[in-house]
């Protein structure tokens, strides 16, 4: 079967589509000049295959001239795609930042984003077509994507809408598939109902969401992504269990999750007398349903057209037609919207699709000479997949899952039926909410199985595997999964090797070996790369840290943590209550035992001291507050809290009192700042204290010197020089965020820091930073930074 297969396939049909993938990837942010002049090279080439064919019958010759006219499609595609951002005056109103008035259609749905301090308010991102724009004296109708970034106020506007809005433009990165971005501080005003169709939808989406209402949290945020791809319930321990089983494409929008759910109704509709053209419809019918609910947008044509063909090829078709079918859908996809072609989703749902289609049924027919044919297709699917993405997903996220392929087989079977169930709740509460909570309940059982699948596999030892995010890196890995591709189905097809694969890989998992050193036998201490916070880590022996500060993020520190092999914290301190500094804190206490956590004085914000709180009470973990001078130690870790000696009074209200003088903010300078000492390196850290009270802290007259700063703030320009001269570091570390909104670090900070000697390691350009000391030297490893 394996053979016959091979004959049907011809991987020639692919060349097409990957020049003109390439040909996208090339021209997606080039003049239209070039576009057409690529175009006519094409054009040009063409001619001369079919002149050279008919004089001397060169072999090949329909490949070459297929391989030419793409180019010269996609060429012009991205030059005509090009110039339609250009069109109109709103690129050159972004570049000179002007204020305008605009009339927007709404393209997406709005996500609410936490600012990473409490200086930036929680803002709202969403995408929209400008419709009229009104700006230097000028209007001007238009029809031009934008990305808006607007208030809190922004949340309520929905998919289809026309607004009107006031704000800024602003330039974005050449390639994006948006000719700018416009920033609004206003609210916007409503001038329209979406279609009815989309309010149909909404009032579906709506009693979806209701009929799960009394789940649990993860199960609340599971089902609506099962269903429409709507994430935004999805707690981030669960996203990041996800993540590192290999399972974040079953609650995104996604060709493998539409797979997986035609896989289900079709046989069903077969069991219940559908033949022939009524499968097709059948078919047809859930893809129109699963476009409509997870609404009409470029990721979501992507994942049906590529579920189609996933389906296609799993089902039947022959080797050819499915290979011919994958590439008429990149092209067609491709020509359609090439921006599409630097996307890294795209990229996913391609190779993903690729894997099924080229790899999935030999490996099919392999592994059914000795077991059940059902079996070996629910093997194979997810094997090729993942095999197929991995490099990708290596280059993403700098770690690759060796229970993917598992987690994926056990959870596969529960996709199904919690979707169906999920889609029946959907529409029966239009007519029923009694009934479409029961529907609604039955979905959340295999929704529990999906989760408990993730949870366990991502708190295996070995569950994920550190790899380096470089060209050599993800080269080398490229290199590694081609050599699996061409023995893995000698080993699929023979039990005993297979048995001893399986062993192998469960040992590993199990029992991992350090991978491509990260992290180092013998760090002292990390700081996580969790984005624009701190998340600072020090070895207190085998399996045991002490955390000081958590980052915003709970799905980056928990990862952080994992990686370090950290089990038990026995003291979690939180510098202050800035959510940089403590937002993640869900993250430490994921599958750990933190016995303690130490916190300032200063109780404000309230409503972060709360959360952090609330969180303590449900784990019973106590809070103490830190003591001016207190020693402590842990292992063989000493320190001494250096600050603060005094905090600003709170009003009742919980907020800072109208007495207070302190410049700048007083949460950051009632920050702890302590002399950690371990094997005898000295490392100071001080939270996010500005000038006020890092004068202070010298003014108390404790000796400073140490080996290792934490420079206060991400490197903000706030630095007092007599604070950073008093330390005499040898190395300086800044934990932050790439691309941040604040402007860190501050090139004045960088410049003080250079005068006094200091190396400086930033975790927004190194990723995670591991210190050690070896024969009495200063040495770091770095992980390499995470992706988005």
């Amino acid at each position: 079967m394996a053979e016959k297969h091979s004959e049907q396939t011809d991987l020639r049909l692919l060349i097409p589509a990957a020049a003109g993938w390439l040909t996208a990837v090339v021209l997606v942010a080039q003049e239209l000049s070039t576009a057409l002049w690529t175009a006519g090279v094409a054009v040009a080439l063409v001619l001369a295959v079919v002149v050279v064919h008919r004089r001397s019958g060169l072999r090949g010759w329909a490949t070459l001239a297929g391989v030419a006219v793409v180019v010269a499609g996609m060429a012009v595609a991205s030059g005509l795609q090009v110039e339609g951002l250009r069109a109109g005056p709103v690129m050159e109103l972004a570049k000179a930042e002007a204020a305008v008035k605009v009339r927007l259609k709404v393209d997406g749905d709005p996500s609410v984003r936490s600012g990473s301090s409490t200086r930036r308010p929680p803002y709202v991102v969403v995408r929209a077509t400008v419709e009229e724009v009104s700006g230097r004296g000028e209007t001007t109708r238009v029809r031009t994507p934008v990305l808006v970034v607007g208030s809190i106020r922004w949340k309520d506007v929905r998919f289809g809408q026309h607004v009107e809005a006031s704000g800024r433009l602003q330039q974005v990165d050449r390639g994006s598939d948006v000719a700018a971005m416009l920033s609004s501080r206003m609210p916007p005003r409503v001038l329209d109902e979406p279609g009815w169709w989309l309010r149909a939808a909404e009032r579906v989406r709506a009693g979806l969401r209701e009929s799960v209402a009394e789940e649990p949290e993860a199960v609340r945020g599971l089902v609506p992504a099962l269903v429409m791809g709507d994430e935004s319930g999805l707690p981030p321990e669960v996203a990041e269990d996800f993540k590192t089983t290999g399972l974040t494409h079953l609650s995104a929008v996604s060709g493998t999750n539409l797979t997986l759910l035609l896989a289900f109704v079709l046989p069903l509709a077969r069991l219940l007398g559908v033949r022939a053209r009524g499968l097709t419809a059948v078919g047809l019918v859930m893809v129109v349903v699963f476009v409509v609910l997870a609404r009409p947008q470029p990721s979501v044509l992507r994942a049906a057209a590529m579920g189609l063909v996933a389906l296609a090829a799993m089902t039947g078709a022959s080797g050819r037609r499915a290979v011919r079918s994958l590439s008429v859908a990149v092209v067609g996809l491709l020509l359609l919207d090439t921006s599409l072609a630097r996307s890294a989703g795209f990229a996913l749902s391609v190779l993903a699709t690729a894997g099924i289609v080229l790899l999935g049924p030999p490996w099919r027919d392999a592994l059914a000479r000795w077991m059940p044919m059902r079996l070996a297709e629910a093997i194979s699917c997810p094997l090729a997949a993942q095999l197929a993405c991995t490099p990708v997903v290596a280059w993403l996220s700098g770690q690759v899952s060796l229970v993917a392929v598992a987690a994926n087989l056990l959870a596969g079977p529960a996709v199904g039926p919690a979707t169906i169930l999920g889609f029946g709740a959907a529409g029966i509460a239009l007519l029923s909410a009694d009934l479409a909570r029961l529907l609604g309940w039955l979905a959340g059982w295999p929704a529990r199985w999906i989760i408990l699948v993730a949870e366990q596999g991502a708190d295996l030892p070995g569950a994920s595997s550190a790899w380096p995010a470089t060209v050599v890196g993800v080269a080398v890995l490229t290199i590694l999964c081609l050599a699996l591709v061409i023995g893995l189905h000698r080993i699929l097809a023979r039990p005993i090797a297979m048995l001893l694969a399986v062993v192998l890989l469960a040992v590993v998992v199990l029992r991992p070996v350090r991978s491509l050193g990260w992290p180092p036998g013998d760090w002292l201490m990390v700081a996580c790369d969790v984005g624009q916070g701190d998340g600072l880590v020090l070895g207190a022996g085998s399996g045991t840290a002490v955390v000081v500060d958590t980052g915003p993020d709970p799905a980056a520190m928990n990862r952080c943590l994992r990686e370090l092999g950290v089990k038990r914290v026995p003291v979690l301190v939180l510098s202050h209550f800035h959510a940089d500094h403590a937002g993640g804190l869900a993250g430490v206490l994921q599958g750990r035992k933190v016995d303690e956590i130490e916190v300032t004085p200063y109780f404000a914000p309230a409503a972060e001291y709360k959360r952090v709180a609330d969180l303590a009470a449900v784990h019973r973990i106590p809070i103490r507050v830190v003591g001016f001078r207190e020693k402590r130690a842990v292992g063989p870790i000493t320190w001494t809290a250096l600050w603060p000696a005094r905090v600003p009074a709170l009003s009742p209200s919980g907020k800072p009192s109208a007495a207070s003088s302190e410049e700048g903010s007083p949460e950051n300078n009632a920050s702890i700042a302590m002399m950690v000492e371990v094997s005898g390196l000295k490392m100071l850290m001080t939270g996010d204290l500005e000038p006020e009270s890092q004068r202070a802290v010298v003014a108390t007259g404790v000796d400073l010197r140490a080996d290792v700063l934490k420079v206060p703030h991400h490197g903000s320009s706030q630095q007092d020089p007599g604070f950073i001269a008093a330390t005499r570091a040898r190395l300086a570390v800044i934990s932050l965020g790439a691309e941040n909104d604040y402007g860190h670090p501050a090139p004045r900070t960088l410049d003080l820091l250079s005068r006094q000697g200091m190396r400086i390691a930033r975790t927004d350009t190194s990723g995670s930073i591991a210190i050690l000391k070896t024969d009495d030297r200063l040495s770091l490893i770095s992980k390499g930074p995470s992706r988005p």
